[in-house]
């Protein structure tokens, strides 16, 4: 591994709960000499992207925060998808959800809620859920490769099982096909009770999968007409955020 690639590889390690870091536990854990560590959280540090504090050890810096703020406001698929997520909740009382593929998870950017909503989601900005499970997650799954699918379940079969998407990966690739074929992914009360999610792709101006638009409505069993109507709704605001991405300069 190239030494710049060691140094970032520094900030994976605050993930979950593991948030503060002493030097010599990061030391043991990445198999850095204290000399190689402290060059770089040096580097790091300077740049915002750590900071150490006194008895706690390092953790994540002010920089982080402010790329946050600078990503909320100027991100072209957030701006994009933004006013699409609004209309959306004007039509379809609920909680809407911008996802993205990111490191074989995906990764919320942006959530957003209609007054008075009598539920809350866990799946909120910044937080990254597994492939195969929720609506957001298994209709990125499905526009993704061929070669990328097989990848990932031969890499953990048992995983697809369990989420029941097939015991072999004939029977995965037909649940994602069908996936395609209706244009969303619906589940229901897969990761909250008593709640529908319906999710629909969005693509670069390449047609690669970039992400998805998600709502998530209050209602475990949506009546047939009612699904349709928001499946409907969520495809053709994926579908404008997709065109809205293809015409960024």
């Amino acid at each position: 591994m190239k030494s710049l690639e060691k140094m970032i590889g520094i900030l994976d390690l605050f993930e979950g709960d593991e948030m503060e870091w002493a030097p010599e536990a990061m030391a043991e854990r990445l198999e850095l000499t204290r000399s190689t560590l402290y060059r770089y959280l040096k580097v790091l540090a300077d740049a915002g992207l750590l900071t150490s504090l006194p008895g706690v050890g390092y953790t994540l810096g002010p920089r982080i925060a402010e790329l946050d703020f600078q990503m909320r406001h100027s991100d072209p698929l957030i701006t994009a998808s933004r006013p699409v997520m609004a209309e959306l909740l004007a039509e379809i009382p609920g909680i809407a959800l911008l996802c993205r593929r990111y490191r074989g998870r995906v990764l919320c950017v942006h959530q957003a809620a209609s007054p008075g909503v009598g539920f809350r989601s866990t799946y909120e900005r910044g937080s990254a859920r597994p492939l195969l499970r929720g609506a957001a997650s298994r209709v990125i799954l499905a526009h993704m490769p061929t070669a990328t699918l097989r990848k990932l379940h031969e890499a953990a079969p048992e995983e697809f099982a369990a989420a029941g998407l097939g015991e072999n990966l004939g029977e995965v690739r037909g649940h994602m096909r069908a996936i395609r074929q209706r244009g969303v992914a619906v589940t229901r009360g897969e990761l909250s009770t008593g709640v529908t999610g319906v999710a629909a792709p969005i693509f670069d101006s390449k047609g690669g999968i970039l992400g998805s638009l998600s709502v998530t409505v209050g209602v475990p069993d949506l009546a047939p007409e009612r699904l349709a109507f928001v499946a409907d709704r969520v495809s053709f605001g994926a579908r404008i955020v997709s065109k809205t991405i293809a015409r960024e300069p």
